[in-house]
């Protein structure tokens, strides 16, 4: 048996070290924490933006919807009036909150709102 040469072998074989390799993890997981709550941040925030420009466009409709039909501001507009299933429609498709909120229309003095999490309103004046 010729041990002399597998040693040979094995001390020609090349590869990471224990300490390069927990310096790359440790600089990714750097990375990681400087990235993902600027990425969070960014992503509430697009969504917080879709949310007041849906806000904006059922204003929009339930402004013409009074208009269209003669109301006064103080009627109460239902979905089923900006968006009925026979009719003229104020919006091609109802808006769907992605952050899971509720949408509520109001009367026509208000401004509509949107619930999601922890209780916090958005509206259309924000």
């Amino acid at each position: 048996m010729n041990t002399n040469y597998n040693n040979r072998n094995h001390c020609n074989q090349r590869g990471f070290t224990l300490i390069e390799i927990m310096v790359v993890i440790l600089v990714i997981g750097l990375l990681l924490t400087i990235a993902v709550p600027n990425f969070l941040k960014a992503r509430e925030k697009a969504r917080k933006n879709a949310c007041v420009n849906n806000l904006r466009k059922i204003d929009w409709a339930k402004d013409c919807f009074l208009m269209d039909n003669n109301k006064d501001r103080d009627t109460l507009i239902g979905e089923a009036d900006i968006y009925p299933p026979n009719g003229i429609s104020y919006l091609k498709t109802i808006p769907k909150c992605d952050s899971g909120g509720d949408y509520t229309i109001g009367s026509g003095s208000e401004s509509p709102t949107c619930s999601y999490g922890n209780g916090h309103v958005e509206n259309a004046n924000q």
